[in-house]
């Protein structure tokens, strides 16, 4: 059963393609859901798939790309998205 998940990154997350390696990661795992940045410098992502897609996107959300500095990954739940189009950079 999918669930939703709201995610938000901190550290050195803006200027160095991560919008681009979350939207890839969430691809491979077939997520749907948005990538944004945020005034404050982090990054916020909301992504609905299985637990397990999920989990693995966690992993690359720690990991991300070569340019940046992952700092913190806060995780909630959140409410369906209800739309399955993919995934989206805002």
């Amino acid at each position: 059963m999918p669930i939703t998940r709201e995610y938000r990154v901190t550290g050195r997350v803006q200027g160095v393609g991560f919008r681009w390696f979350v939207s890839d990661a969430a691809a491979r795992e077939r997520l749907a859901g948005y990538v944004r940045n945020l005034p404050d410098g982090s990054v916020e992502a909301v992504a609905e798939g299985e637990p397990e897609a999920l989990s693995r996107f966690e992993a690359a959300l720690w990991r991300g790309p070569s340019r940046a500095r992952v700092e913190d990954v806060r995780i909630s739940e959140t409410e369906p998205l209800d739309r399955s189009d993919g995934f989206a950079i805002r």
